[in-house]
């Protein structure tokens, strides 16, 4: 099927057009149809396979049909993620100048005010920072919503976030449309559904949690105390390729990226996550190698990743694969060691 066919307006589709969006992905034919219904939709489906699109593009449609401010509220568990959903929303909604608000953590509130003071259609953010300014923040509002978007729905429950979910959920209209999408359907999801979403349609593409079939996969059994050795060797061995490292500490990050400095290596540290991610996305040799934790494994789309080591392992399996997720994306072949 083509973007038209789903039945998007013509705006929309130039703007996947645009963006290079040959063809929908198996997400996108499945969930867009239903939630261009007004259903409640759950999505399912591994990572990186067009998740922001499948709930984005709906959501703009509606908002042509019916434009006000504050129209759609997107929740997303990390700040990186609520910002890469923040720009992939700016760019599908270029050709119809929706205006969107990112409000984050680790960014000044008296600056996201003013943003959200000049009433933007869309609103994307984590919990915490959404619950302060409906606390703080005089003149917000979630009354006018007419879709919440509930992205990483299993690791927003991961994280405990349930006691800001269910104040948000609460200061919304309950005559609203719902889309909740997920990597897994776990308990906590099935609770956070009941509590949300009415009558809704589940669309599931991928029934078996696994990795991509491009992903090459490969490990090394090295002694622990000279892990960090044989981090630089397979770094050295690999120089050029772009690579995320994964640690299980922000101490581990910060000690790694200071090693890896010294030894000429272009290393970013996480702890300015923000600015680390834009300079490692920006590329160039100076900046080849993010050192991250698990923040860094959901959801986020930067095409240029060759490499993914996992320096520490992850403490289960689908932390592994949204870990390996960061490469191999849209059919390329990439690769993976642990």
């Amino acid at each position: 099927k083509t973007f038209k066919e789903l039945g998007l307006a013509d705006p929309l589709c130039d703007a996947c057009q645009k963006m290079n969006f040959k063809a929908p992905t198996a997400i996108q034919c499945e969930a867009i149809p239903w939630a261009l219904a007004g259903r409640d939709v759950i999505g399912l489906a591994e990572t990186g396979s067009g998740k922001t699109a499948a709930f984005g593009l709906p959501v703009l449609n509606r908002l042509l049909d019916a434009p006000q401010p504050l129209f759609g509220l997107i929740i997303s568990p990390t700040r990186e993620l609520a910002l890469q959903i923040g720009e992939q929303l700016e760019a599908l909604g270029s050709m119809i100048g929706v205006k969107v608000a990112v409000v984050v953590g680790g960014v000044d509130m008296v600056q996201q005010a003013i943003l959200l003071a000049k009433r933007p259609h869309l609103v994307v953010g984590t919990p915490g920072r959404l619950v302060d300014h409906l606390q703080n923040t005089r003149g917000f509002s979630v009354k006018g919503v007419r879709y919440l978007v509930l992205d990483e729905a299993d690791k927003l429950l991961a994280m405990d976030f349930e006691k800001e979910l269910d104040t948000i959920v609460h200061a919304i209209p309950r005559e609203r449309n719902t889309l909740l999408f997920s990597a897994t359907m776990t308990s906590k999801v099935k609770k956070l559904q009941r509590a949300s979403l009415t009558n809704p349609v589940k669309v599931e593409v991928s029934s078996k949690y696994k990795t991509v079939r491009t992903l090459l996969q490969q490990y090394l059994f090295v002694p622990s105390k000279l892990k960090d050795v044989y981090l630089a060797f397979v770094l050295n061995e690999l120089a050029g390729n772009t690579a995320i490292v994964f640690v299980s500490t922000c101490a581990n990050a910060q000690r790694l990226a200071l090693a890896l400095r010294a030894l000429g290596f272009g290393a970013l540290p996480q702890p300015k996550r923000l600015a680390a991610l834009n300079k490692f996305k920006a590329g160039g040799r100076s900046r080849s190698i993010l050192i991250a934790t698990d923040v860094a494994a959901r959801g986020l789309d930067i095409p240029s990743v060759d490499l993914v080591l996992n320096y520490d392992l992850p403490a289960n399996s689908k932390d592994y694969i949204h870990r390996v997720g960061r490469t191999a994306r849209a059919g390329r072949d990439r690769a993976e060691i642990s």
